[in-house]
Formats: C-alpha cells, sequence, structure tokens
C-alpha cells in the first residue's frame, strides 16, 4: 500500500516539473515574440522613412522606381542571353563549315572519275586502197552523196588504212560511221545504196540512244519515266557541254546530289532524279529562245515530274526561284562536277554554238531541207527543196543568206556557202 502510495506521489512531482519547464518556455517564447513584433515595427517604420526620403530625393514614387529597377534587370538578363546565344551560334556556325566541307570532300573522293574531252573527229579503219576507192566513187560522187545525206565532213588522204569523220554534231558522226562500216561490209556502194545504209545507220542510232538512256536511268535506279525523258538521256551520251560528255556529267551531278541529300536527311530517289535530268534542255529539238535551264523545266513539268524536280532544273542556274532544299543541292552539285580545273574548254563551246546558229539560220528559210556547218564552219552546205525553188533564184538565194549570216552572227575569216538542190527522176516498168 506504502508503495502505490510512494509511486503515485513521485508521479505527481515529475509532472509537476514539467508543468513548470512547460510554463517557462511558454513565457520565454512569448517574450521573444514580443521583442520580435516591437522590431518589426521599428523596421517598417525605418524602411518607409527611407522611401519616404528616397522618393523626395529622387522625385520619383516607389512603384515607379520599381517597374524601372524590373525593366533594367529583365534588360540586362536579355543581354546576357543574347551574348551567349551569339557565342553558341559562332560556335555552331564553325561546326557546321567543318562539316559541310567534309561532306563535300567526301562526295568528290567518292566520284573521283575522270572525263575525256569529246572530239569532233571520228577515225574509220578501211580494208584497203580498194574499198577506199569505191567508197570515193567516179569523181568524188559516192562522197558527195554521203556528206550531204549525212551533214559530216569525209576526210581521205593518202593513207590507205583509214578515213576521217569530222563533224561537230556526234550522232551525225556516229550515223556516217555507221552508214560507212554497212556499205564496206556489204561490198556494193552507189548512191541508192548509199541512201538506204543512212536510212538505216539513222533508225540504229535512235535505238541505241533509247537502249542507253534506258540502262542509264536503270543503273541509276530510277523507275518510272516517260519515254520522251529516257530518249533525251540516251542523247546526251553523244552532246558535249564545254567539251565534257553530257550524260556522263549529269550522272555526276546526280551521285553527288544523292550523297549530300543522304548526309542532310532529303529524298535520295528525288535528288537522283533531278541531277541526271538537270540539262535536258540542252538536248531538246525544240527550238527556243529560253535557256537550257528553264527549257529543261518546262519538258519535265510537260512529262508529269515532280515539282520538286522541275523546280531543281529551272532553278540551278539562278533563273527562277528555288522552292525546295533539293535545288541549291542540284546547283551544288553542277558547281562540283562543272568547276574542276581542265574538266571544260570554254572556247570549244563557244565555237559549237556558233556552228549551230548558222546552221539554225539557214533552216529558217522555208526552201532548205537540210544544212551543215563542215570545216571547222568555213563552209555551209545546205540542200534545198527542188519544188519550191528553182535553179534562177539558187544565186540569189546564197546571197540571202550570205548578208544575213553576216548581219546576224560574228563570224571570223571567210564563209563558203554550197546550195545543193537535187532532181530525182523515177520510172517504174
Amino acid at each position: 500500500m506504502f508503495k502505490n502510495i510512494y509511486k503515485c506521489l513521485k508521479q505527481q512531482l515529475l509532472f509537476n516539473k514539467k508543468k513548470i519547464t512547460l510554463f517557462k518556455k511558454i513565457v520565454f517564447y512569448e517574450k521573444n515574440c514580443f521583442f520580435l513584433n516591437f522590431f518589426k515595427y521599428k523596421t517598417n517604420n525605418l524602411y518607409k522613412k527611407n522611401i519616404f526620403f528616397l522618393e523626395n530625393i529622387s522625385n520619383i514614387s516607389f512603384s515607379t522606381a520599381r517597374y524601372f529597377l524590373i525593366k533594367f534587370f529583365k534588360k540586362e538578363k536579355k543581354k546576357i542571353f543574347n551574348s551567349n546565344i551569339e557565342i553558341i551560334f559562332k560556335t555552331k556556325k564553325k561546326q557546321m563549315h567543318f562539316l559541310a566541307k567534309k561532306i563535300i570532300i567526301q562526295s568528290i573522293q567518292k566520284l573521283a572519275t575522270s572525263f575525256s574531252i569529246e572530239n569532233s573527229i571520228s577515225l574509220l579503219n578501211l580494208d584497203s586502197l580498194k574499198m577506199k576507192g569505191k567508197l570515193i566513187g567516179k569523181n568524188g560522187e559516192n562522197l558527195r552523196f554521203l556528206e550531204n545525206l549525212t551533214g559530216v565532213e569525209i576526210i581521205i588522204d593518202e593513207n590507205p588504212e583509214y578515213i576521217l569523220l569530222s563533224s561537230f554534231n556526234p550522232i551525225r558522226r556516229e550515223i556516217a560511221k555507221l552508214a560507212i562500216v554497212q556499205l564496206i561490209f556489204h561490198g556494193r556502194i552507189n548512191p541508192s545504196r548509199i541512201e538506204e545504209m543512212v536510212f538505216y545507220s539513222e533508225k540504229k542510232i535512235l535505238n541505241k540512244i533509247f537502249k542507253i538512256g534506258k540502262k542509264s536511268l536503270i543503273e541509276m535506279g530510277i523507275r518510272i519515266i516517260h519515254p520522251e525523258l529516257i530518249k533525251m538521256v540516251g542523247t546526251m551520251k553523244f552532246r558535249s557541254s564545254y567539251g565534257q560528255n553530257l550524260l556522263e556529267h549529269s550522272r555526276e551531278v546526280a551521285n553527288l546530289a544523292s550523297i549530300l541529300s543522304s548526309e542532310i536527311g532529303l529524298n535520295v530517289k528525288f535528288a537522283k532524279r533531278a541531277g541526271l535530268l538537270h540539262d535536258i534542255g540542252k538536248v531538246s529539238d525544240i527550238e527556243s529562245e529560253l535557256s537550257h535551264a528553264l527549257l529543261g523545266m518546262n519538258l519535265a513539268k510537260k512529262f508529269g515530274e515532280h515539282p520538286y524536280i522541275w523546280n531543281s532544273i529551272g532553278s540551278h542556274h539562278d533563273e527562277i526561284e528555288m522552292k525546295s532544299f533539293l535545288s541549291p543541292i542540284i546547283q551544288i552539285s553542277d558547281t562540283i562536277s562543272s568547276s574542276r580545273p581542265g574538266i571544260r574548254r570554254k572556247n570549244y563551246e563557244f565555237f559549237l554554238k556558233r556552228l549551230n546558229e548558222i546552221e539554225n539560220l539557214a533552216m529558217n528559210f522555208n526552201v532548205v531541207k537540210k544544212a551543215f556547218a563542215l570545216q571547222s564552219g568555213k563552209e555551209l552546205r545546205v540542200i534545198v527543196e527542188s519544188e519550191k525553188i528553182d535553179e534562177k533564184k539558187l544565186s540569189q538565194f546564197s546571197c540571202d543568206l550570205l548578208k544575213k549570216i553576216k548581219t546576224e552572227i560574228k563570224f571570223p575569216g571567210e564563209l563558203k556557202i554550197t546550195i545543193i538542190r537535187e532532181n530525182q527522176v523515177i520510172n517504174l516498168t
């Protein structure tokens, strides 16, 4: 019983001690709270006095000063941000320039192909002196007839082993070469046979052109294309630009464009297609005052190519606005392919252009059937239609043609004009 009483008293004492301790803490916190409120009051009064003092000195209200301070700090923050952005931009620009150079160098290394400069002469070997005599014919009749039909100058010297075929148009040279090979193979050479073989050779070369175009497109991985465009691609094989073979140049542009496009995530198929077709305006049979780029664009549009492709063709010489990222890729690839030292001969291209102009000028006369510039442009051979002009007017026509050429084309030296008018009479029994 005493033990229980003792325990109760002990607990009561502990409780009283805790109560006293708690009371002391409450008193301490109340005192501190009083002092804190007092200091807060004093600080607020001092703050208000200082604000009032500063407003009187500066003649500006607190809210206005606050606005200007916020504006100032925002401006400073923007300056720091812009300077950091500029540093980042300059660093990234250097990196991009380095990467661009690296991509272009790698692209060129992958396509380090060599080009042979196109010539305007073909060499044809002969079996014997007898065959050479047959080819020339009586008083050179066969030779002249062959030259008139093909528009190719046939150069025969004392060497019996070969003859030279000279023409600035490679297709004409190929037709003449094939016709002569066929004539030699069959052994019978006369005007009617020559005409037959030239007609056969023209058909053969046209088929060959289509096959070359088709093969090139398959090798490049290009599918579903208009037959006329296939023909134009094949014709590029027999055309040159500043002495550089046009098909090889176009293939290189297509490959370069595909590599560059793959590096920056563009459509590689579109790049190849646009690169291969970018110079189709140079092989078109359409007479137009438009540049080859704009003419090529119109042809691509006509034959159903994608707008990105025909825009790339039309804008690769900056004649129209570029409307896709593909257009500058084609322009860059074309520049890389054509600007390597020694790859092009500009004087040669100007010379060919002048010969074409002479031929086209003659063809503008409605009596002219065919016109060929021969002997490096020193002779113009014109075949007229016998039904449209008689022999009495040939001399006057020759003078008119010469006058027009002198007026419209700057041509050094003399130009010999040969007018050919033939009558063919065929009787059947």
